[in-house]
């Protein structure tokens, strides 16, 4: 049972507003919020290029100025408790959607420290925050919307991947810290009534998005010349899903609050939900390849000559990765009568496209 929530002359914080998705929903935010206040945060850390971080948030300084709605950028870091608890004090948001997090399977093997930090202190303190915006009879937190990951599913055998699935067997630190997000929230939600959804995303591509993520790293070795490395012999299988319908999703999430209500022992039953976003049509990670360099010439990224067969090296899995992901994302259809629609020709043009203009 959900909460219609109308966002409009509301207060919505966005953690991790300068980064690929918080960027893209702040955006969609100020062009579609007639009026209310947008708090976005970020630390602008340098795991990639801060260029880009700087470009996306120039790009909602500019829709800001021409949104009803106010926007208000905060250079800082969720695991600092301090801040985030005045944050809450001053501005009393009714939506939190907490996308800041150390993202990245890899990168968590060898910098373990920077995980803990952002994602279980960081995640702690915004959970903090959101109980205690109930003190004094507030009427606080309104939904918790935060970002867990397809990578919950470690090496999940069954697919397509359901949150009805056991995800008990992480295979990254990045993997453990999201599924600690979902049993935090949980927790949260039973013992302090706080309404929280969890969205497991899968493999998010598009426009001004990460660099480490692979088709962004690809096209830029490809621009060098150098080989792209493609893992488990170009064998893996990917959901991957373009940026705007991620948006979506989280956008017809945050105004669907889980109810509040209790259950036969008279305790509150935890409001509380959890949902996958993903393209549901796992493309295999070759054809991904082939659709990206074609797109990349029909842009005028690369030459039409370009030898791509020269540039491909297949080499084996690496420490972390899964083979195969592949979202059911029937929840989120039933409940909010929406799958993601856009395919991967059309997301590799818009990001080709993007890339020949802003070459990051």
């Amino acid at each position: 049972m959900k909460n219609d929530l109308d966002l409009t002359g509301r207060t919505v914080l966005v953690t991790g507003s300068p980064g690929f998705i918080g960027a893209n929903l702040v955006l969609r935010l100020l062009k579609s919020m007639p009026s209310g206040r947008i708090i976005s945060l970020d630390n602008m850390n340098p795991y990639y290029d801060p260029a880009l971080k700087e470009y996306r948030l120039g790009l909602i300084e500019k829709a800001a100025e021409e949104s009803s709605a106010e926007h208000i950028f905060i250079k800082g870091s969720i695991a600092d408790k301090a801040l985030i608890d005045s944050i809450f004090e001053k501005y009393r948001p009714s939506v939190v959607v907490n996308l800041a997090a150390q993202a990245g399977v890899r990168y968590s093997i060898d910098h373990p420290d920077v995980y803990i930090e952002s994602n279980i202190i960081g995640f702690y303190n915004i959970l903090e925050a959101c109980r205690h915006s109930y003190d004094d009879g507030s009427k606080g937190v309104e939904h918790l919307v935060y970002a867990s990951s397809s990578s919950v599913y470690g090496g999940n055998k069954k697919v397509p991947f359901s949150t009805e699935d056991m995800v008990d067997n992480p295979v990254s630190l990045y993997a453990a810290t999201k599924k600690s997000n979902e049993l935090l929230a949980h927790s949260y939600s039973k013992l302090y009534n706080i309404p929280s959804t969890g969205l497991r995303f899968f493999t998010v591509y598009g426009p001004a998005g990460r660099p480490d993520m692979f088709y962004y790293s690809a096209t830029k070795k490809l621009v060098k010349g150098e080989k792209i490395r493609i893992f488990n012999y170009g064998n893996m299988k990917r959901d991957f899903t373009y940026v705007d319908d991620i948006v979506e999703g989280i956008i017809r999430v945050m105004k669907g609050a889980p109810a509040r209500m209790n259950g036969d022992d008279g305790l509150p039953v935890p409001p509380y939900s959890l949902y996958n976003i993903g393209g549901g049509q796992p493309e295999k990670l070759l054809d991904f390849v082939s659709v990206l360099q074609e797109e990349l010439v029909n842009a005028g990224v690369l030459p039409k000559d370009y030898d791509f067969e020269g540039h491909r090296e297949l080499v084996g899995m690496q420490a972390g990765d899964v083979p195969v992901t592949y979202a059911d994302s029937t929840g989120l259809e039933k409940d909010f009568g929406f799958r993601p629609q856009i395919g991967i020709r059309e997301g590799l043009r818009a990001f080709s496209e993007w890339y020949k203009e802003n070459p990051y």
